[in-house]
């Protein structure tokens, strides 16, 4: 923790005292060039927020070439009048076309100030909507629901059923013959013949024996 505030405190007093040396050439260089009084003040804060406003809007994203061309047009009048200053200009004879740079700046600052607080970034096109639709104006129609097939997978299927034979064809001679033998059979047991001794009497298959009882 001590560490990164040590680090934090050490940008900001570099970060102070570079602003500080480049706000003092600049009032130099406007104070050399006939500006007295608040005005030679007034050059460095303008310098200083333009910087500022192009680095702000590089740093949003949109209008990057419009940024980066204030950006560097306040930065060569920073760094001209540290330059300047350093001894390689004689400030008591200021010459004539540093003058009329000096007395322009604060229209070039408001002109870049303006532009760079004004200008919005272009709204973009919502990605969902396809160009077409976007183009025509209609909305996109809704999808039409399709009825899903019951699911069967897995589930075991279900037997068909067998086809039924015809009734086979029983004489009327067995018939009685038949009723007679049920009668005896109703006579000694006192019950009904069942099916099974019906066809074991007769001995005929069990589909014509089904028949006949049918007909008792």
């Amino acid at each position: 923790m001590r560490a990164h505030l040590a680090r934090v405190d050490a940008v900001l007093v570099q970060a102070v005292i570079a602003a500080a040396l480049s706000f003092a050439h600049l009032h130099d260089l406007a104070s050399a060039a006939g500006q007295d009084g608040w005005k030679a003040w007034a050059y460095p804060v303008s310098v200083d927020l333009l910087l500022v406003a192009a680095w702000k809007r590089l740093r949003s994203g949109s209008s990057k070439a419009a940024g980066w061309c204030w950006f560097v047009v306040a930065l060569v009048a920073s760094l001209g009048a540290n330059v300047a200053t350093a001894g390689l200009l004689d400030l008591a004879h200021v010459p004539a076309w540093l003058r009329i740079l000096v007395a322009g700046w604060p229209a070039v600052a408001f002109l870049g100030g303006t532009l760079l607080a004004h200008t919005a970034p272009a709204p973009e096109p919502p990605e969902s909507a396809p160009a077409e639709l976007a183009e025509s104006g209609r909305a996109p129609a809704e999808p039409e629901t399709v009825p899903a097939a019951p699911e069967t997978a897995g589930l075991p299927e279900a037997p068909e059923p067998e086809p039924k034979q015809p009734a086979p064809h029983v004489p009327a001679a067995l018939v009685t013959h038949a009723r007679k033998l049920a009668d005896d059979y109703h006579a000694r047991t006192g019950s009904p013949i069942d099916t099974e001794t019906l066809r074991a009497r007769l001995g005929v298959p069990a589909p014509l024996a089904d028949a006949i009882v049918s007909r008792l």
